[in-house]
């Protein structure tokens, strides 16, 4: 590896693709590595839940960013439920396949990530970038205490990215049209939990829409289970729709809990019914749906990783490891690099088809299971495999292979 002891970077972000693209840097010999989070809290009591494909985790084990010793729960299948009042309870299993996935909690993950980052790696929490900006001197990165320059900059600050607006400006997340309600709580307190075996996801389907639940490690030797609900919000809704948001735990209106009653009531069987119905309200928060593309995802000095980069739905089980892709990428691009600006280039052109098929593959997914969602209580398990088949016609659900 050549040394760049000398160089420096500054990573805009500190969530889990920040951390990474921190590794990735300091691994490929940038001497001065500066990580900006703009939040204060303890980015470790996130809960929700992340999956990761076991193909996509040998590959990224590999790379140095995920290792055996982070707590995750293995699964081997997923489990196809509807409602049917001939089959009370669980509900009518329409099909069983195999899903060979791990699943993580989001602050645990992040909490082993952020243990990995070099203590000669300066991250400031509450450090606010207010603008960044590529000049023929460097990349430049401006916050309160003023501005610094450094030989590249890298926008890991996830869907509402201040970095995308230099490097991008055009591209725009776009509203998919429908939410994904999320909760997680301790496994302790689900109702009957040993009619539902530890190492499934279940997939609950409905009119237009489904719920996706698994359990997802406590970070304290347990287990929480994790659950997310995507259907269309309640008519009237009044979001600010038109731009990224979210509505953390405990800020739901009366109108969005009323629909999520609403729908556990309807359209689920008991057995899932209950389990959402015991989120507590702090355990509760709603995502509206978005997607993009940032292409180019780098210009001279600044580039983009993660959701400042892609924003692909969740449906796509692969949102983490995109952006851990992207930093073994931009670890490969850089490492020996003696032109930083031609490293993040080639770090662009290989990330950047890996996004577009991801994008694809949310908006596929989303329709087939929300917007246009078939006839559920028709189809049996041929069927079903049938309608997954041409949904996932890419063969890309987990997140696509990494380029050699």
């Amino acid at each position: 590896m050549e040394s760049k002891a000398g160089a420096s970077a500054a990573v805009v972000g500190g969530s889990i693709g920040g951390c990474a693209a921190a590794l990735a840097l300091h691994r490929a010999g940038y001497g001065s590595v500066t990580v900006h989070e703009r939040t204060n809290g303890d980015l470790a009591d996130r809960g929700v839940g992340i999956g990761v494909h076991d193909a996509r985790y040998a590959e990224l084990e590999a790379a140095g960013f995920l290792d055996a010793s982070m707590a995750c729960v293995p699964l081997v299948e997923r489990q196809w439920y509807v409602r049917d009042g001939t089959a009370p309870g669980l509900g009518r299993r329409i099909r069983t396949d195999a899903f060979p996935f791990r699943t993580y909690a989001w602050g645990p993950l992040w909490r082993e990530l952020r243990a990995r980052v070099p203590d000669a790696v300066a991250f400031h929490q509450g450090s606010t970038v207010l603008s960044v900006e590529d000049s023929p001197a460097g990349a430049e990165v401006r916050t309160a205490a003023g501005t610094v320059r450094h030989d590249l900059v890298i926008g890991a600050d996830g869907y509402r990215s201040t970095v995308r607006g230099a490097v991008c400006p055009q591209a725009r997340p776009g509203y998919a049209g429908y939410l994904a309600w999320r909760g997680a709580y301790p496994e302790e307190r689900l109702p009957d939990g040993e009619r539902w075996q530890r190492d499934a996801a279940a997939y609950v389907v409905f009119p237009g829409g489904h719920v996706v639940v698994y359990r997802i490690p406590d970070g304290a030797g347990g287990h929480r289970v994790n659950w997310v609900l995507y259907t269309a919000p309640p008519p009237g809704l009044d979001l600010p729709l038109a731009t990224p948001t979210s509505l953390p735990p405990g800020t739901l209106s009366t109108a969005l809990r009323t629909r999520l009653a609403e729908l556990t009531h309807d359209h689920l069987p008991p057995f899932w019914g209950r389990l959402i119905d015991v989120t507590a309200p702090d355990e509760l928060f709603v995502q509206p749906m978005y997607d993009v593309t940032a292409e180019p995802g780098v210009v001279g000095r600044l580039a983009l990783l993660g959701d400042a980069a892609t924003i692909a739905r969740p449906h796509t089980g692969a949102g983490a490891v995109k952006a851990l892709q992207d930093a073994a990428l931009l670890e490969a691009a850089l490492r020996g690099a003696s032109d930083p600006a031609a490293a993040l280039a080639r770090y662009d052109a290989s990330r950047a088809a890996l996004g577009r098929t991801m994008v694809d593959l949310g908006r596929r997914l989303g329709d087939a299971l929300v917007t246009s969602a078939p006839d559920w209580p028709s189809l049996d398990g041929p069927a079903l495999a049938q309608w997954w088949h041409r949904a996932d016609s890419a063969g890309a659900f987990g997140g696509r292979r990494l380029p050699d």
